[in-house]
């Protein structure tokens, strides 16, 4: 039998670590690929996987996106889901919540009576005439006509491609980052700027290349985006549940 001392057994845990750190290819021969099993993005420049990011979201058919965007106008937290033909979901605003649901073409505005009643920006308390208006709105899903100036701003909510061109543009010189994880995804930032001064992109590294995350220059939000080409049904809502004023909303 033989008995090994502490200093022999220390020798035979340190002599692989040894030769491995004498190897002329140094670290790389004994660290693991940050690459292996990735669909090979992280390899290429900054621009390449910016490019590819666009490409990849611009051949979508759907996607969620989810987040708070901040804007002179104020703070907007966004719970979409997208695709091309249309959109269902909601907004936040500091006082009230609403949902959109656009099909084709055809918008369509649900809130409670709060929101309807315009407390957010009332000076004075509503009048009894104005809660009985707000009332008959409540939870009902209000058509918004085309020519109605909300109707633009509105719908630019649902867009899905103007949408995400808008989201998750870099702005400055293209510089690559850290690999992360987003949702369990692994990635690889690309930033606007060498502090990412004009939004941080976080890339998937795990199938297609699709953007998973985009932080905003200054602080201005994050948003997040998952559940890329997966398919939701989109319907317009019943004759019963749908308010119709024709070319302009109702004013409360």
């Amino acid at each position: 039998m033989t008995v090994r001392t502490p200093s022999s057994r220390i020798r035979r845990a340190v002599t692989p670590l040894a030769l491995c750190a004498g190897l002329a290819v140094g670290l790389t021969a004994c660290a693991a690929d940050p690459d292996e099993g990735t669909n090979g993005v992280g390899k290429l420049t900054a621009p390449e996987i910016e490019r590819k990011a666009q490409a990849a979201a611009d051949t979508a058919k759907a996607v969620r996106l989810s987040g708070t965007l901040v804007s002179k106008g104020g703070t907007f937290k966004l719970n979409m889901r997208l695709k091309q033909d249309g959109a269902t979901g909601s907004v936040t605003t500091k006082n009230s919540t609403f949902e959109l649901l656009r099909v084709g073409d055809a918008l369509y505005l649900k809130a409670d009576a709060g929101f309807w009643a315009h407390d957010d920006k009332a000076t004075e308390a509503p009048t009894e005439a104005d809660s009985e208006a707000a009332d008959k709105l409540d939870d009902m899903y209000v058509k918004v006509p085309q020519g109605d100036p909300s109707y633009k701003q509105l719908r630019g909510f649902t867009d899905m491609g103007p949408l995400l061109d808008g989201l998750i543009a870099l702005h400055g010189d293209a510089v690559k980052g850290d690999r992360d994880q987003i949702g369990g995804v692994r990635t690889v930032k690309v930033k606007g700027g060498a502090d990412g001064e004009g939004g941080t992109l976080d890339v998937a590294l795990e199938g297609s290349p699709y953007p998973l995350q985009f932080a905003r220059g200054g602080g201005a939000g994050v948003v997040v985006l998952s559940e890329w080409n997966r398919d939701f049904p989109l319907a317009e809502p019943s004759t019963e549940e749908t308010l119709d004023y024709g070319k302009q909303l109702p004013r409360t």
